[in-house]
């Protein structure tokens, strides 16, 4: 169980990771698998053809819901709620009223609850642990406005992630065609037999699973959220189909070359939402939300200033996080946000804030680090891009 009593939080699976002989760290107050002894090996059961299977359980869940939970929602963020089906899920954003950045999110649209005259819409909102309790104190001041319910169920469920181009294969094997047949953005909520595959003994059956199909790391993948008491067996289920198990080092690397940013690294309060390279998570035509002015001004009136992209160097190189960025001729450009050497490309990459006149794929620019400067080159995001369909 999560100790919640102790400064560093650990996942229901903490125990089987450290049996594994994984090496833990601290992630945003959770304590997390960095790896299991080698890095590049689970990397590779990602990108070279097999399947990961990464314990995601420090992501913040908060089930919303209420027959006003479209309007509430939809008045806080950045995506249009109105649009979104049932056993669909969209990437959105939560800005403040200057526009800038709260928190990115993953919005699941659950089945809906009531009956035919008084409809209540479900949501499940997944976010990084660092931006859980941004989240929660967000929204949770709008209990009291109106019928919008909030619960935090993070402390009670786990979260599994399985990527790799046979993710679907080990779904299929582990959970059923209908769970690995999922279209991209689709989620769906099962029932599913802790010991047998079929389903035969309801008294191993429970209701709390609830999957999403998603190429977060640009590779076919699934995510899972389950009842803490029952994330064990849906581990060992997913392990024994054939999922290797992945830390957060190798992660990391996926992460960086899906292009995907980061809270606190990438991303913070500091940033207009558009400046991050969430352009998924942002709709034009919903009307007003927090921050839209803001957002739609910049848009339909110029560009951002600056935004997230990538540079790539010729080769691996030692640049540290926070490294300015300059023009060729000496101009102070931006600045080096996530880096990582590529084994795919086999060369050192970056997540970077280049001011926009630098954006072009293919800008030369000079990095400097430690006294030393280094040649990079402009690139569009992401830098790998493999996922299956």
């Amino acid at each position: 169980m999560i100790q919640t009593g102790k400064q560093i939080l650990e996942s229901p699976l903490h125990d089987i990771h450290v049996g594994l002989g994984a090496t833990m760290s601290e992630h945003s107050g959770w304590s997390v698998p960095e790896s299991y002894g080698d890095v590049l090996v689970e990397y590779a059961e990602v990108r070279e053809g097999g399947c990961g299977i990464i314990d995601t359980s420090n992501r913040g869940r908060i089930l919303v819901s209420g027959t006003e939970a479209v309007q509430f929602l939809n008045g806080l963020i950045t995506n249009d709620m109105k649009t979104l089906a049932v056993n669909s899920w969209m990437p959105a954003a939560f800005p403040n009223v200057q526009g800038r950045l709260i928190a990115s999110v993953r919005v699941v649209r659950l089945k809906d609850e009531g009956t035919d005259k008084n409809i209540s819409p479900a949501f499940l909102l997944d976010t990084e642990a660092a931006t859980h309790e941004r989240v929660l104190k967000t929204i949770e001041r709008f209990t009291l406005a109106g019928d919008f319910r909030v619960t935090d169920v993070t402390n009670q469920t786990a979260q599994l992630s399985v990527k790799g181009s046979k993710a679907a294969d080990v779904v299929r094997a582990a959970l059923g065609d209908t769970v690995a047949n999922l279209s991209p953005n689709q989620s769906i909520q099962i029932d599913w037999a802790q010991g047998n595959p079929d389903g035969d003994d309801p008294d191993q059956v429970t209701k709390a699973l609830i999957v999403m199909r998603e190429s977060e790391a640009n590779e076919a993948g699934f995510e899972f959220v389950v009842n803490a008491d029952q994330a064990a067996s849906l581990w060992d289920r997913l392990k024994n189909a054939g999922a290797s198990p992945v830390g957060y080092a190798a992660l990391e690397i996926l992460r960086i070359e899906a292009g995907v940013p980061r809270y606190g690294v990438d991303m913070d309060e500091t940033n207009v939402v558009t400046e991050t390279a969430l352009d998924d998570a942002v709709s034009y035509t919903k009307g007003c939300y927090v921050g839209q002015e803001i957002i739609a001004r910049i848009k339909y009136r110029g560009h951002v200033a600056k935004k997230l992209t990538g540079v790539v160097f010729e080769q691996p190189v030692k640049v540290a996080a926070g490294a300015t960025i300059h023009s060729v001729d000496g101009k102070e450009v931006g600045r080096i946000t996530s880096i990582t050497d590529s084994p795919r490309l086999r060369r050192t990459i970056a997540l970077a804030y280049l001011k926009y006149d630098y954006l072009a794929a293919g800008t030369s620019v000079r990095i400097t680090s430690a006294d030393q400067e280094f040649a990079g080159q402009v690139t569009e995001l992401p830098f790998v891009s493999t996922a299956s369909p």
